[in-house]
């Protein structure tokens, strides 16, 4: 594998990339620092950037059929408290009372890029992973939703709050969800503004691994262990529901036109309420981090 974990580390700031030869796997962690743990475009520039080099090493080493190729994509937090609390909404309102179409369009497109590579694998036989620990909230649950297994700590939290302030999850949550529920309840979730805990997605099937706090890093570990040794029939699975079930590009961006319209009519009430949610971003950051209980048990599909 030939990523230079030292090359990509020095042109982030937002991401720390690690690189695991053992289990042929690349780490993608969110690090927050000082800044409010949602999906700013600096963040997302950074995601791109670290996907365009993990799918260019992923797809040569696989061309070039590798023994030791890279096999997993793991998409996580360093602050355990937050996976990702969705979209940049300071940044929404400011594109919004500016009436910036282009901007606001250009944002979401970048977001469904960034999804559309993590849940089609790179186009490659790959798996894309994600770890929450914490919350996955609107956008955030939808980049978590998007890779191709969904592991979860029992205290995680998931949710769509777009609807309260007059919007709805539009970066492929409708998309992502009917993968893995009917429609019926994917509507129902986005709808009911409720926050899900983990072991109420892992009964649903929306979690694919529940984790004992402080365990999922294990347990992804033990997932990527299990699975490289049957990674063709893995694989060929994933094939399978790419083909039963595919996601469409041009659906995902279908929908991002119908989310930015939708944007660009929020009323002053709607708008000031989107402001009330930025607020929670930022204070949630400043709080001081809650101490890890740690449990023992994990629950795979």
């Amino acid at each position: 594998m030939n990523i230079n974990d030292d090359l990509l580390q020095r042109r982030l700031h937002h991401l720390n990339i690690t690189l695991d030869q053992a289990t042929r796997a690349v780490w993608v962690e969110f690090k927050y620092a000082t800044d409010r743990p949602c999906c700013s475009p600096a963040l997302l520039d950074d995601l791109q950037a670290v996907q365009h080099t993990i799918r260019q090493t992923a797809q040569a080493e696989y061309q070039q059929k590798l023994p030791g190729r890279l096999l997993f994509q793991v998409l996580t937090s360093s602050d355990t408290r937050a996976f990702n609390l969705g979209g940049d909404l300071n940044y929404f309102i400011e594109l919004i009372e500016a009436g910036d179409r282009e901007n606001l369009l250009r944002y979401a497109k970048t977001c469904i890029d960034i999804q559309f590579s993590s849940v089609t694998h790179y186009d490659i036989p790959f798996t894309t992973i994600s770890l929450v620990q914490g919350e996955a909230l609107g956008g955030g649950f939808e980049a978590a939703l998007s890779n191709n297994v969904l592991v979860a700590e029992e205290s995680a939290r998931f949710g769509f709050p777009e609807i309260t302030f007059g919007m709805f999850p539009g970066m492929g949550a409708i998309s992502l969800l009917t993968r893995k529920i009917s429609p019926a309840m994917a509507r129902r979730m986005i709808m009911d503004r409720r926050v899900h805990t983990a072991k109420e997605l892992y009964d649903m099937g929306v979690v694919d691994v529940l984790a004992a706090n402080g365990e999922g890093r294990e347990a992804v570990l033990n997932y990527m262990q299990r699975h490289t040794a049957i990674a063709p029939g893995l694989h060929g699975f994933q094939a399978a529901i790419d083909r039963a079930m595919p996601v469409s590009y041009e659906e995902l961006y279908d929908i991002v036109e119908h989310w930015v319209d939708a944007a660009l009519q929020l009323s002053d009430k709607n708008r000031r309420l989107m402001s009330y949610f930025a607020r929670a971003q930022a204070k949630r950051q400043s709080s001081p981090p809650v101490k890890e209980r740690r449990n023992k048990g994990t629950h795979t599909s």
